[in-house]
C-alpha cells in the first residue's frame, strides 16, 4: 500500500490494489434474504375489506354520513380544494416533500367516489 499525497494537511489515505471481496457466508445470508423478500412480495392474499352496512341498522346511518354525506359531498370536496391550495403554498415556500404529501391527501379527498367504488369492487 503507498499513502496518497494530500496538500494542507497530515491526514494520509490508503489505497489498497486487492479488490473487495464478500465473506461466503455474508453472500450466503443476503441470498436467502432476498429470495425471502421476493417470496413475500410474490405471495397472493385475498382483499380484506368491509362491505356497506345493511340499510336501516345504525351502522348504515354512521356510514352514510361518513361516507356519503361527508367524504363524497361538498365538505369533502372543500376539503380536497383546500389541501390543493395549501399544497401550492407549501410548494412556493420550497417544502416540496410535506407538499407531495399533500397533494396525495389532496386528489383523495377529490376522487373518493372513485376510491370508494373500487374498494367495493375489491369486496365483491
Amino acid at each position: 500500500m503507498k499513502p496518497s499525497s494530500f496538500k494542507g494537511g497530515n491526514i494520509m489515505t490508503f489505497q489498497s490494489k486487492t479488490p473487495y471481496v464478500v465473506d461466503t457466508r455474508q453472500a450466503k445470508v443476503i441470498t436467502i434474504l432476498a429470495v425471502f423478500l421476493a417470496t413475500c412480495l410474490l405471495m397472493s392474499v385475498n382483499a380484506m375489506a368491509m362491505t356497506v352496512p345493511a340499510a336501516g341498522s345504525f351502522a348504515y346511518d354512521l356510514y352514510d354520513i361518513g361516507v356519503n354525506q361527508i367524504l363524497l359531498g361538498p365538505i369533502g370536496f372543500i376539503a380536497g380544494v383546500a389541501c390543493m391550495v395549501f399544497a401550492a403554498i407549501l410548494a412556493i415556500r420550497q417544502m416540496i416533500l410535506p407538499a407531495a404529501g399533500v397533494v396525495l391527501g389532496g386528489a383523495f379527498l377529490l376522487k373518493a367516489d372513485s376510491v370508494v367504488q373500487t374498494i367495493g369492487a375489491l369486496i365483491s
